[in-house]
């Protein structure tokens, strides 16, 4: 099948689910009320279908959709960037820096940006651990060989989530809101979360576009990217902050959501081949979709009570995953 085709299946595929997912809930909407509400028909449907719709179905559909593509975008980047398949932003300890800097926040009960409060810190605090992590990189190795890019994030990583441990060790009361945060959520996530995100992500996936042939280079070796006129040092750098921006964004907001950024990019590749121009559209469509998929289980799985989807992503995700993994290498043998 021609690639032009695959995309416009996927893409018709996401609408549905986005569609779908608009429909399904506690409240059960017909897909047809759903289509004229998104349409701006609403004279045709209920006051209260109408709301529901527009207050809480449509942004927190919206929102997974647009983290999930982020958080693919970024896998695909710091895939390509570390040339390793389990190479994700986490590695990096961007999750554990963001979850690090809102267990302060709730245990110091800080407001000082009102409900921005947690994604700020978490931001930030995220950013800082992967920033630090290539910083020191650099001191000890200045060719920021991939390896110890890795291992240096994996050390700060273990650092934040020790830290985070001492600070529910001394917050027994607010324990279980850390824990939950970090276990990832959509629910009571105003519209003005899609907003804040929304340019952000847009400009990182541009970006990332435009660096698709780069990426593709880069996959062959620092030696052979040098050869062919790229920057490995520089782009790299660019990369990898620009995966940590997106990354940190996502989960300051909605918390920690794993394994969509791991086994999303792999599916794309087994679609769509290795170049990257085609990757990174189809891992942004994938991911979108998967987690709405999984938003849409964590939500009406055990209604009324509602399940983290990062519970939801890590249960579907790691057996796919290894599936992916493991097929494409007894493939490559």
């Amino acid at each position: 099948m021609k690639k032009t085709s695959l995309f416009i299946i996927l893409t018709l595929t996401c609408i549905i689910i986005l569609l779908l997912a608009m429909g399904i809930g506690s409240v059960p909407i017909a897909f047809s009320d759903t289509v004229k509400v998104i349409l701006g028909l609403t004279a045709h449907v209920d006051e209260m279908t109408t709301s529901i719709l527009l207050n809480i179905r449509i942004p927190r559909t919206l929102l997974a959709f647009i983290c999930g593509s982020g958080l693919a975008v970024s896998g695909v980047m710091m895939q390509s960037v570390l040339r390793n398949p389990l190479a994700s932003s986490f590695t990096l300890g961007v999750s554990s820096g963001a979850a690090l800097g809102a267990s302060i926040g709730i245990l110091f009960g800080i407001s000082i940006f009102g409900f921005l409060t947690l994604p700020v810190l978490g931001l930030f605090a995220g950013l800082v651990t992967v920033f630090l992590a290539l910083a020191v990189t650099m001191k000890i190795d200045r060719n920021l060989q991939n390896n110890s890019i890795i291992l240096t994030g994996m050390a700060f990583s273990l650092f934040a989530n020790s830290m985070i441990t001492v600070i529910m060790a001394f917050s027994q009361e607010k324990l279980q809101r850390i824990v939950y945060w970090q276990m990832g959520s959509f629910a009571m996530r105003d519209s003005i979360y899609i907003f804040l995100l929304l340019p952000l992500l847009l400009i990182s996936f541009f970006i990332a576009l435009k660096c698709a042939r780069q990426m593709d280079i880069m996959t062959f070796g620092d030696e052979q990217a040098q050869t062919s006129g790229v920057e490995a040092k520089n782009m790299k750098w660019l990369l990898l902050s620009l995966s940590a921006v997106m990354t940190g964004a996502i989960v300051s907001i909605v918390g920690i959501i794993g394994f969509v950024d791991l086994f999303t990019p792999h599916m794309a590749r087994k679609l769509f081949g290795a170049s990257h121009k085609y990757v990174i559209p189809a891992a942004a469509l994938l991911g979108g979709a998967f987690m709405v998929l999984c938003d849409l289980i964590a939500r009406t799985l055990v209604a009324p009570l509602e399940l983290p989807v990062g519970a939801i992503t890590s249960l579907i995700g790691a057996p796919f995953f290894i599936y992916l993994y493991f097929s494409k290498r007894k493939a490559a043998a």
